[in-house]
This record gives structure tokens, C-alpha cells and sequence, in this order.
């Protein structure tokens, strides 16, 4: 089904500015060194974000999903790509993560062609493999420096793009501010669930509940704001909008947190690193769709 001009055009405004707010939010969560462990930041944070939501989708029409299924399915593989995305920050430059998180349009695109049931373009494969040699650059594995957290990224990517396929196929008819609150209603279970593991020796994952100070406690409100917007966006962007146009401008993340790692952290990428950002983004244009 081919998505009408303005709602195409609606798609690509709102997922600009949802990873906008989603990349200062990772720069933030950076910033503060992951001073809590992550269980913890994932219930304070849709905590604060659930009462707005719930306001919101109320007014606008019935809060349980046409399809609950796959609902919570679509909520548990963000939750798990942003767990997994978030413990790669504390070791290595943002975006550098970024880049090789943005490698998940590339497999939007192999995902939409298998699931069209349609060899991919030779155009497609130009687009998946300069993008793999983008992260061939950026992360230059070898047996001595790879380390599984640089892989996380990668992980997290894959699972992004299996959700953003599923909200295409199979979420398409939901209400974007009832997918924004399973997905928070998603965090806090989990949140729940890695606290009852917590331990004192857990780290960023598992760690004991940590005090809040006025800083945490602005930050964490910060994040609430900022999960409420990018969650709305993102759901709304891939419902109304083609997902390989939609994700190719999901690429502005990796701008976004180029700019951030330099202003927040001083981050300068070498010059190989930066020739993987390029090759990266220069196949997420080489994805987007030819205008006929």
C-alpha cells in the first residue's frame, strides 16, 4: 500500500524529531555515567511518562490494542534493543554507537524484501553492503580488540528493525499513543523483573536502588519528556509512512549524536571512524526509493 504524499511527508517530520529527542536522550543517559543501574531508570522514568500517556490515549479513543499480541511482542523487542543499546554507551564514543546502531535501515531493508518475497534490488545490496563495511570501519574487529560490547549495537539494531517491521505490518491500525504506553508499560515490567535480581556487585544492569539527588531527579523528568516524545514518533512515523523511506531518515540519529559526542563529551572520531559514519549514511540514502 503506497502511503499518501502529506502522510509520507508527516512521517518523515515526526521521525526526525523523534530521534532528535531519542539522541539527546542517549546523551543524557551517557552523560550521567549510568550512575543508576538501568532497571531503575527504566521504572522512574516511564513512571513519570505513564500518567501522560494514559491521559492522552484516553481522550483519543479505547486504551486496550485491536491486536494485544502483537503489541506487547513489538514492546518486548524495543525494550530489549534499548537495554542492549544502552549498556554498549559506557564503552565506547556515542557515535560510534549510533553508527553501528544505525546499521537497523539495512536490515529494514533486507526484512522488507524478504518480506515482499523479492530478491533484493542490485541497488538494495549496494545499500547492505556499503553499510557493512561502514561497521567493518568503525568498529575494525580483530581477534585481540573486539569486545562483546561493541557487538551490542549490532543487536540492538536487528531487534529496531524487527519492531519497526512489525508496527508496519501488524500495528499499522493502533493508536501510536497506545503503542507509546504499552511500550512504557513494557519498561516497568522489566524493570521490575531485573530489580527483584538486583544484587551489589550487579553494575549498570542489576545494581541495588541508588538515592536520587535534584540533578537525577531532573534528568530522569528530562527522560520521561524525552521517551514521550521519540515513542509517539516513531510509532507514528512507521504507520504512516513506507518504513524504508521512514527508516532512511531515521539516519538524522546519526548527525544528531555527532553533534552531541562533540558538544557533551568532545568527541572527535578519527578519521577511518568517520569514513564508516559516511559509508553508513551514504547507504541508508542509497536504500531510499526512487521517486517514479
Amino acid at each position: 500500500m503506497t502511503a499518501p504524499p502529506h502522510g509520507r511527508s508527516a512521517a518523515i517530520l515526526a521521525i526526525i524529531l523523534s530521534v532528535f529527542a531519542l539522541s539527546l536522550g542517549d546523551a543524557l543517559i551517557k552523560g550521567t555515567g549510568l550512575s543508576l543501574p538501568l532497571w531503575q531508570m527504566y521504572i522512574l522514568r516511564s513512571a513519570l511518562a505513564l500518567p501522560m500517556l494514559w491521559v492522552l490515549a484516553r481522550r483519543q479513543g479505547p486504551l486496550w490494542p485491536a491486536a494485544p499480541f502483537w503489541v506487547a511482542l513489538r514492546s518486548a523487542l524495543l525494550v530489549v534493543m534499548w537495554l542492549s543499546y544502552y549498556l554498549a554507551l559506557p564503552q565506547m564514543p556515542l557515535s560510534l554507537a549510533a553508527a553501528a546502531y544505525y546499521t537497523g535501515p539495512l536490515f529494514i531493508l533486507a526484512l522488507a524484501a524478504a518480506q515482499a518475497r523479492r530478491w533484493p534490488t542490485p541497488r538494495a545490496w549496494a545499500a547492505i553492503t556499503g553499510g557493512f563495511l561502514g561497521v567493518l570501519l568503525i568498529l575494525r574487529p580483530d581477534a585481540d580488540a573486539l569486545q562483546p560490547a561493541t557487538l551490542l549495537p549490532l543487536l540492538a539494531a536487528g531487534l529496531y528493525a524487527c519492531a519497526m517491521m512489525l508496527t508496519a505490518a501488524r500495528c499499522r491500525e493502533e493508536s501510536p499513543l497506545v503503542l507509546a504506553l504499552a511500550l512504557n508499560i513494557g519498561f516497568i515490567v522489566a524493570g521490575l523483573a531485573l530489580g527483584l535480581l538486583s544484587r551489589a556487585d550487579g553494575g549498570v544492569l542489576r545494581g541495588p536502588w541508588q538515592p536520587l539527588d535534584a540533578r537525577l531527579i531532573g534528568t530522569i523528568a528530562a527522560l520521561a519528556v524525552i521517551i514521550l516524545i521519540g515513542s509517539v514518533g516513531a510509532a507514528f512515523a512507521y504507520q504512516s509512512g513506507p518504513p524504508v523511506t521512514v527508516a532512511v531518515f531515521d539516519y538524522s540519529y546519526l548527525l544528531f549524536s555527532l553533534l552531541w559526542g562533540h558538544l557533551f563529551f568532545g568527541e572527535r572520531p578519527g578519521p577511518v571512524a568517520l569514513l564508516g559514519i559516511g559509508l553508513i549514511f551514504a547507504a541508508g540514502l542509497l536504500a531510499l526509493p526512487r521517486r517514479r
